[in-house]
């Protein structure tokens, strides 16, 4: 049993600095370099907005997480269904964020999409050099109702 105890002691050891590097390389302003949606009924992907989408997400040292990605076309609104398509045509939210792994999980307290206030957004992420490789979970999709969707983002690090 205690070979054991001593097995699991050296892997959280190893685990933590891996973690705590990561934590360090995350922080900072990193701006939207491109994106896909994958359906998961056909395995068909498409582009994330279009070619003139803009966003950033930021991580502090204190642990907040911070992003926003615009689709394209945006103007101010004239009518309702302006404003429904500019709801549409974007994803805003924050929150504290922990480290788990390949993934990062945000306890959110603020979105432009009310539903995901008090719950958990996981990102699985892959950090190379000043890229940062992202993809959401399978989860319904805000967009395209009763699909199931999963988006993969790249962001490139802010100088």
């Amino acid at each position: 049993m205690s070979y054991w105890l001593v097995a699991l002691f050296c892997i959280v050891l190893a685990v933590g600095p891996a973690v705590a590097d990561d934590r360090a390389n995350l922080i900072g302003t990193w701006k939207l370099a491109g994106g896909e949606i994958e359906f998961q009924d056909t395995g068909e992907r498409r582009p994330l907005y279009a070619t003139d989408r803009v966003g950033y997400i930021i991580f502090t040292r204190e642990g907040r997480m911070m992003g926003i990605i615009e689709g394209d076309g945006r103007k101010a609104p004239q009518s309702d269904e302006d404003r429904a398509r500019l709801l549409r045509t974007m994803v805003a939210y924050s929150g504290l964020y922990r480290l788990e792994g390949d993934k990062w999980v945000t306890a959110v307290d603020v979105a432009w999409n009310p539903a995901w206030i008090g719950t958990d957004q996981v990102r699985f992420y892959k950090l190379e050099g000043d890229r940062l490789v992202v993809n959401s979970a399978w989860a319904p999709s805000t967009n395209f109702p009763g699909k199931i969707v999963r988006v993969y983002v790249t962001w490139t690090r802010v100088k």
